[in-house]
């Protein structure tokens, strides 16, 4: 009945609360790689709300309530770790920018509070650089209460184990080649390496290849791909609790379970479907990071990665329908893992019902043709 292309985190999510919302279970979920093999395991494990837009930040809010109870609908242990975000505040721009962004959210149900230097660095004790004399002065904080981490993959098996409990299928290593249409110009399935499956409806939700699976059958999205990468260095014992982000420098880091820092800076300048690092990049993240924090200096790098994001022209993602009957799309995620909930959530309701969920009406495609955009600058490193 339903298929649905890509096994990662939105894919899997969709698949169980198609199942569990909707009683759809005659539902397969195929991937070119393993399960959970790409974004979902390639990002910074962040889930927070503080985004700036009416239309974004309650959907935002939802999916960072179900990450709350989510090891528990899902019977698998997330590691989830409510933490805190701390913005480090450097110009006035950004101050008022992250000052509205505050009062937009406290409408939604959002909070994000000031706080000052002297409560930032009690804060984040390592915080030792950014002083009065440096190039970029700290002038204040921001602190957004209910970010918080969990495990990636965790939140990937949790997802597919619920799923097949319920009956849905999950085939790796399965590669799509091809969307298949009718003689009426209707989606009836896709060809893959192991032969073709037919479905009534077909949802592509493969991140940064979306626009290499729908245009084989013509269908061009106002998206386009980057590369985002990330970092970890060697584990250290505990010296920083809360997610921190340094908006101003373009860098954003944490401490997982396992003492590494785990670090993420901006995506690529240029499109681009690599899945490796740029050395510029790296550098850029690093040199940024340490005039915060130079003591890390001294700190070895353990590994890093990237991943491919697909970028709507207003850096607010697509939950829509297209224009060909039966197939739909989810994309544009900038930052996806902590949307998985909702994505999912939300993409299920419109694939069973034909309707969008209220929460993902305004994320529809047909807003770009009527210029409805909604230009969302509350990422965490914005272009």
């Amino acid at each position: 009945e339903v298929l649905i292309i890509g096994a990662g985190g939105h894919g899997l999510a969709t698949a169980h609360y198609l199942a569990k919302n909707h009683n759809i279970n005659n539902v397969a979920v195929i991937d070119k790689g393993w399960l959970g093999g790409g974004n979902i395991a390639r990002n910074t494990v962040t889930i927070r709300s503080n985004y700036l837009r009416d239309e974004s930040i309650p959907f935002f809010v939802k999916s960072v309530s179900l990450y709350e109870g989510l090891s528990k609908d899902l019977n698998f242990n997330l590691m989830y770790s409510k933490r805190s975000m701390i913005d480090v505040i450097q110009t006035y721009p950004k101050m008022r920018e992250i000052r509205r962004r505050m009062m937009n959210g406290y409408l939604h149900g959002s909070s994000y509070s000031p706080i000052g230097l002297n409560e930032l660095r009690r804060r984040v004790p390592a915080l030792t650089g950014g002083g009065p004399d440096s190039r970029l002065p700290i002038i204040g904080g921001m602190v957004h209460k209910e970010a918080a981490v969990c495990r990636h993959d965790g939140v990937a098996w949790g997802y597919a184990r619920a799923a097949s409990s319920q009956g849905v299928e999950i085939h790796q290593h399965t590669e799509v080649k091809q969307l298949l249409r009718d003689r009426k110009g209707a989606i009836k399935g896709v060809e893959t390496n192991r032969g073709i499956i037919l479905a009534d409806k077909v949802a592509v939700v493969v991140a940064g290849h979306t626009t290499t699976i729908t245009e084989t059958v013509g269908l061009r999205l106002p998206v386009k791909s980057f590369n985002l990468s990330a970092f970890v260095s060697e584990p250290v014992k505990p010296l920083i609790d809360v997610i921190v982000n340094c908006p101003d420098l373009g860098v954003y880091l944490n401490q997982s379970d396992k003492g590494e820092l785990v670090i993420g800076g901006a995506p690529d300048t240029g499109q681009s479907f690599r899945r490796d690092i740029k050395q510029l990049v790296f550098e850029d993240a690093v040199v940024t990071m340490l005039e915060l924090f130079p003591a890390f200096q001294r700190l070895k790098l353990l590994r890093q990665w990237g991943g491919v994001l697909d970028i709507a022209h207003d850096a607010t993602p697509i939950i829509s329908k297209t224009d060909i009957s039966g197939l739909f799309v989810s994309c544009g995620w900038w930052g996806g893992f902590k949307a998985v909930p909702a994505g999912g959530l939300t993409l299920a309701h419109l694939i069973a019902t034909g309707q969008p969920h209220p929460l993902a009406e305004p994320f529809i495609l047909d807003r770009f043709n009527h210029l409805d955009f909604i230009v969302e600058s509350g990422t965490t490193t914005a272009r």
